[in-house]
């Protein structure tokens, strides 16, 4: 059985961050982990909310709780989403040292929730900056925005070319950058891997749920922990987020707990020139 380390938000209601990412690592057989950054009632959209950050001693304390119980080396994988202070990414910075003390050849999956379109930045800009800084060099997987992309590049990204420009200069193992602008009716995800480029493209929905770049690291990680190739993992984590969306048509939230993660229709995905 393998297992992931994941440190995320927990949302309630709203299923973003580990409620939205664990449901396909789950049905893919792996064992999920979760250690929280904050603990809401829902996403921060909606007129009321309640919660509480997490203090990153804490959460640090938890790794260490873990790692004190001999259980480091059991994980093959960690994956770290929102992280909202700087503290906090220097947590997961010395988390994934400490993981690969324990187990070297362990995977590091960076999703870098810091930001989105139209609004930007979301989170404190250190923290952001520590995620380049910090936890960029270490990943082995990382699965940005077009605005992360851009922001984590220094190129402005509007188009697949930009993106494979961008993913470039990043140089890390795997990198899929989603929601890149492509036409009027479509978005592209770019990933590269290993000097291969590939892209797939999906219908542009109007009125999206949050939780939709969630979902795609969770079904990418899940397949990539099993070994599949970058490229049949980028067509299923496409194919579970268009699901997803059909699944949670008519809501205003994604309902990741409804779908079927084993019968999952695969998106064309096309190698770059």
């Amino acid at each position: 059985m393998r297992r992931i380390l994941m440190i995320s938000s927990y949302v309630a209601h709203d299923p973003v961050g580990l409620t939205a990412t664990s449901p396909p690592l789950l049905a893919a057989g792996i064992d999920v982990v979760g250690l929280p950054t904050v603990v809401l009632s829902n996403h921060p959209i909606r007129a009321h909310i309640a919660g509480i950050t997490l203090d990153p001693r804490l959460v640090g304390d938890m790794v260490r709780a873990l790692a004190d119980n001999g259980w480091l080396a059991s994980f093959d994988a960690i994956f770290s989403g929102y992280l909202p202070s700087l503290q906090h990414v220097e947590i997961v910075a010395e988390a994934v040292t400490r993981l690969r003390a324990a187990k070297p050849e362990i995977a590091y999956i960076c999703d870098p929730i810091f930001g989105d379109d139209p609004g930007g930045l979301y989170i404190d800009e250190r923290s952001a900056h520590g995620i380049r800084d910090l936890l960029m060099p270490l990943a082995d997987i990382m699965t940005p925005n077009r605005f992360e992309l851009s922001w984590l590049s220094g190129i402005d990204v509007q188009s697949p070319a930009d993106a494979v420009t961008a993913i470039a200069s990043l140089s890390r193992p795997i990198l899929a950058g989603t929601s890149i602008p492509d036409g009027p009716t479509s978005l592209a995800t770019v990933l590269t891997a290993a000097n291969r480029t590939f892209i797939g493209r999906v219908e542009k929905w109007a009125d999206v749920p949050h939780g939709t770049g969630d979902i795609f690291a969770g079904c990418l990680t899940a397949k990539l922990m099993h070994g599949e190739q970058p490229q049949t993992a980028l067509a299923y984590a496409l194919g579970g987020v268009r699901r997803a969306l059909e699944i949670s048509r008519g809501t205003d939230r994604m309902l990741p707990n409804f779908v079927d993660w084993r019968h999952i229709s695969p998106v064309s995905i096309e190698a770059a020139a």
